[in-house]
């Protein structure tokens, strides 16, 4: 009984990341960004969201809580570390965006709130 349980609210908490995931994509782009791709897996790790206005690249983390401090909490420097793992390897087998300038941001979602979390950190690959 508690494996289903446990089984039902996963699917919950996957649910709910996709639409965060959707939410913070339709954001991005009424802030004028062209989402380059969404749930980018890679043997490193995943990127919710890639982005791109102009030269800027945006790697988006999406995390959604009850609270807006609690997402932003979320994003982990052992999260960071394998984002940044991810982007890099992102970045080498799309060569033409080589030249863009790279930003990681957080995009925490609580209830209907999103806040965007600019720059949240700086990974060096």
């Amino acid at each position: 009984m508690a494996n289903r349980q446990n089984s039902k609210a996963r699917r919950q908490a996957e649910r709910g990341g996709r639409l965060a995931e959707i939410w913070a994509a339709l954001f991005l782009r009424l802030k004028g960004f062209s989402i380059l791709a969404q749930r980018v897996r890679t043997p490193v790790g995943e990127i919710d969201i890639v982005a791109r206005r102009g030269s800027l690249l945006v790697f988006a983390e999406v995390k959604a809580r009850r609270d807006v401090s609690l997402a932003i909490a979320a994003v982990t420097p052992q999260n960071q570390r394998r984002i940044g793992r991810a982007a890099g390897l992102f970045l080498s087998r799309h060569q033409g965006l080589a030249q863009c300038a790279v930003r990681y941001d957080i995009i925490a979602i609580a209830r209907w709130r999103v806040c965007h979390v600019k720059d949240a950190w700086r990974d060096e690959f």
